[in-house]
């Protein structure tokens, strides 16, 4: 059996009217990754307030700030080091061994690099990296020889070596963030998650919906069965997803563009992006949603 963390990239749209959002957000998921510490730098008080709001048994991990990744780049120089230790004392506070490094796809690795991890004193850190740029070897020996989680995302990939712990951050098969998870690419998700043999299995969402998915997928470890994405089904489903932000006059091609990553549910224990549909209306500018409407009812009922 797996032991899975499933959560979010932050709890700040976690939306629940005057209660705390971490501590409402902390009685559904068992694990959430600080997006916070990617922007900025939190003051010590304010960390220990987070892990005081959060049950024992809950898991945080923490992203190291973007000026190591991104500003400075990983290297032996005093400024690294003071960066890097800030996002270890974070941890420290949070009780967590987990450390997230996101570099960007210009990225390339070169001696300073194995200098600096060399040189760190990681104790019971361990190193999560997401490596944006071409997975090569080198990169690849470099990870194993210092025993970091090389951190996909499992709904695109496999990491390129398996540890006793997987680290995913969920973004999925849109542009950058636009996407919604079907229940078939949860189920794929879980499957890509077996095949690692990892321990255990920690699952980041950080799509448009990722409190939706990371949800569902939940339930269905919990249950085998998914919740619904919406309270109807078929063209009522999608009508409803339409309602929540689409703007008219609009074209074929700009529904598919803006729309078509949504999830709707088809019928029950069945669901579908948007897209599947929206590509088979009219190629016509529409006026109204109720002319949408009228075209997916035709092509949802033929499925």
């Amino acid at each position: 059996m797996i032991d899975y963390l499933v959560g979010t990239g932050g709890w700040s749209y976690f939306n629940v009217p005057n209660k705390s959002k971490l501590r409402v957000y902390s009685g559904i998921f068992n694990f959430v990754e600080v997006n916070y510490t990617f922007y900025e730098y939190p003051t010590v008080q304010t960390v220990e307030r987070w892990r005081r709001t959060v049950p024992k048994d809950f898991t945080f991990s923490v992203r190291c700030h973007q000026d190591l990744t991104h500003k400075i780049g990983l290297k032996p120089i005093d400024e690294t080091y003071e960066v890097f230790y800030k996002s270890k004392t974070y941890a420290d506070i949070l009780q967590t061994p987990y450390v997230v490094l996101e570099t960007p796809k210009n990225y390339v690795i070169n001696n300073f690099t194995k200098d600096f991890l060399s040189s760190l004193n990681l104790k019971s850190i361990k190193l999560v990296w997401e490596y944006r740029a071409s997975v090569t070897p080198e990169v690849t020996n470099l990870m194993r020889d210092f025993n970091i989680m090389h951190c996909v995302d499992l709904s695109i990939q496999k990491p390129s070596f398996n540890l006793d712990v997987t680290y995913s951050r969920l973004f999925g098969k849109g542009q950058h963030n636009i996407y919604q998870f079907t229940d078939d690419e949860l189920v794929e998700i879980q499957h890509k998650a077996e095949e690692t043999n990892s321990k255990q299995v920690i699952l980041a969402y950080h799509g448009l919906r990722m409190n939706g998915d990371a949800l569902r997928f939940q339930k269905h470890l919990e249950t085998g069965n998914f919740l619904p994405v919406t309270s109807a089904t078929g063209v009522d489903s999608a009508k409803a997803v339409l309602a929540e932000d689409v703007t008219f006059p609009t074209s074929k091609s700009e529904l598919i563009k803006k729309q078509g990553w949504k999830v709707i549910d088809v019928k029950q224990n069945q669901t579908a992006h948007l897209s599947e549909f929206l590509k088979s209306i009219p190629d016509k500018n529409y006026s109204n949603i109720s002319e949408v409407v009228k075209e997916l009812e035709v092509v949802i009922g033929q499925k």
